[in-house]
């Protein structure tokens, strides 16, 4: 009906289709260049930014890295990484990140270098109140061991962002605990065989069901996994969309000022 709203799903899947329509009607053989592309974004009414910002993420797509070998098959990679095309000149777009990763995720700068910054999460009381009494807020990236950041001016206009997540010391937490799960499976075995004799084959129950327990620990890395790629991509989301300033509109807060915010949001204070 004329009065219906279209769903984001089937928009998407509109336009995807209008565009494979459009292009079926010209004669691109085994491609266009990029002029030729750009004309046709303008027959559809596509804006040129659009197109130039998609070229760039095509361009800079790489294949998610695969992780092989038994401890990765356990415990999941090392770290996560996400990257995104975004409008904006290297120095604007390095302070919006600087801005966001400290007041917003709870990170404090490690190291600068001259390609990369690194932030690790912030230590002592106030952050530890204010990650407390932030309610639903989960501050993944406040978890992980350490969080790179890499600007790259691709043209005027245009920056690759790249963030990565160092998912270490989860990862050897989780390694840890299924170790000692396993060896205490087996330690249980070795004395069960040795005070029932009898019944030796029940004496390897311990070991095989803690040995699997184990595996089943170790293979626990998908959820933080995921919720970490996920804070990665929220915050490519918000550069992408500039909801993140360059510059402060008005003075940073006092911790003191920002945890009282936080006490009076987790009470419904107006």
């Amino acid at each position: 009906m004329a009065g219906e709203l279209i769903s984001r799903e089937a928009l998407d899947r509109i336009v995807r289709r209008a565009a494979e329509l459009q292009a079926g009607e010209r004669d691109i053989g085994d491609g266009l260049s990029e002029p030729e592309l750009l004309a046709l974004g303008k027959d559809v009414g596509i804006p040129d930014r659009f197109l130039r910002q998609a070229m760039l993420e095509e361009r800079t797509r790489t294949a998610p890295e695969a992780t092989r070998g038994t401890w990765a098959w356990l415990a999941g990679p090392r770290s996560i990484a996400a990257h995104r095309v975004v409008p904006g000149e290297r120095a604007a777009v390095e302070r919006a990140l600087h801005r966001w990763m400290e007041e917003e995720e709870l990170l404090q700068p490690k190291r600068r270098y001259p390609d990369r910054s690194t932030w690790e999460p912030k230590a002592g009381a106030f952050a530890s109140i204010q990650r407390a009494l932030a309610g639903g807020r989960r501050y993944m990236l406040a978890r992980v061991a350490e969080v790179a950041g890499q600007v790259v001016q691709l043209e005027p206009g245009f920056c690759l962002v790249r963030l990565e997540a160092d998912m270490r010391q989860q990862r050897t937490a989780r390694l840890s605990g299924a170790a000692v799960m396993a060896v205490g499976g087996w330690a249980i075995t070795g004395l069960l065989a040795v005070v029932v004799i009898p019944l030796a084959s029940v004496a390897f129950v311990p070991a095989a069901a803690l040995t699997i327990g184990a595996a089943l620990v170790a293979r626990s890395h998908r959820g933080p996994n995921e919720r970490a790629l996920v804070a990665l991509e929220q915050v490519l989301d918000r550069l992408e969309r500039g909801e993140i300033r360059s510059e402060r509109a008005l003075p940073p807060q006092h911790p003191l000022e920002r945890i009282a915010d936080q006490v009076r949001k987790a009470f419904g204070a107006s």
